[in-house]
């Protein structure tokens, strides 16, 4: 039976990849996407849901999520990264399908109040929807088969401070709101997605084999390898949301460690994902009683991009 999802995101390029490669996997249901600011204002993140919909030729639900943190004010959305429209700056037309009338939240209760057991949530920008989940119905957290999300660092440096990832800052406590709840979550941070890079060989044979997805993937791609190879001199781009659907279609791909993750939420190590190893007990409290997060450390990269591969041509 394939495995029930609702994938949360900002759309963004490497949002665009995870989703195609989910609507192409056999094995994954995605009941919906939940949209959130982050690589764009939420208003562009829903259109783009949209257009990925009209791209893979689905009529997934879309309900449209929080515009802004929590708390803390508001950063820059990272055009240089994503391009003005989120997908590279190749204007892609905009379809005329709208989203639904109820918030990101509300669906979110609502699927997994109707699949209870079955629905993991798949969270690829800012956590708010999640949080605002549990604020609407703290008891959705022991329904949710798993959460699954793409955001934070352990041992690796971060990309937006030394510290922190982009998905985590932007709204570090919705964060620590969801590391905290009483849910099986997995954390796929920087520690593995920088072991990832994505080329335009295998993008070009993704286009080759399946010309609608690839074409999409292949042109908003370009804006996204361009700057990683302006800012860290790699050829390709780093794997990041789309090892979320990986890891649900193979998570032997995964070694991962236990600990309890809490996130820092103000000073100089604001959106800090620290983690508590399960292992080790200390005298600060913080971490007392915080469910253990899965945390990946190590990845097989080639296997992990013959999947991606395999997948999206199949």
């Amino acid at each position: 039976m394939a495995r029930k999802i609702i994938i949360d995101t900002d759309p963004g390029i490497d949002d665009a990849m995870a989703i195609l490669f989910a609507y192409k996997a056999k094995e994954i249901d995605v009941l919906g996407l939940t949209t959130t600011f982050g690589n764009v204002p939420v208003v562009k993140a829903t259109e783009n849901a949209l257009i990925l919909n009209a791209v893979a030729g689905v009529d997934v639900p879309v309900a449209q999520g929080v515009d802004k943190p929590l708390q803390t004010p508001p950063r820059p959305h990272p055009d240089f990264v994503h391009g003005k429209d989120g997908f590279g700056n190749i204007n892609w037309p905009a379809t005329q399908n709208k989203p639904l009338d109820i918030s990101a939240a509300q669906f979110i209760v609502d699927t997994v109040r109707r699949y209870p057991g079955e629905v993991t949530l798949v969270a690829l920008g800012p956590l708010g929807n999640l949080a605002k989940a549990l604020e609407l119905d703290p008891e959705v957290a022991d329904l949710v088969d798993e959460v699954v999300l793409m955001g934070g660092a352990h041992i690796e440096y971060g990309n937006v401070s030394p510290v922190a990832e982009a998905n985590i800052i932007n709204d570090p406590h919705a964060a620590d709101k969801v590391f905290t709840a009483n849910w099986q979550v997995t954390m796929i941070g920087l520690d593995v997605t920088h072991q990832v890079l994505l080329d335009n060989k295998v993008l070009e044979r993704i286009k080759q084999a399946n010309p609608v997805d690839g074409d999409f993937l292949y042109q908003a791609a370009q804006h996204y390898i361009n700057f990683y190879s302006e800012k860290f001199g790699v050829e390709g781009c780093y794997f990041h949301d789309a090892s979320t659907i990986a890891y649900i279609l193979e998570p032997g791909l995964f070694g991962v460690e236990l600990g309890s993750v809490r996130v820092a939420c103000e000073g100089v190590a604001i959106g800090q994902t620290i983690v508590a190893p399960a292992s080790m007990s200390f005298p600060e409290p913080a971490w007392d009683n915080v469910p253990h997060t899965q945390v990946c450390m190590e990845v097989d990269d080639q296997a992990l991009l013959a999947l991606f591969e395999t997948t999206l041509t199949q």
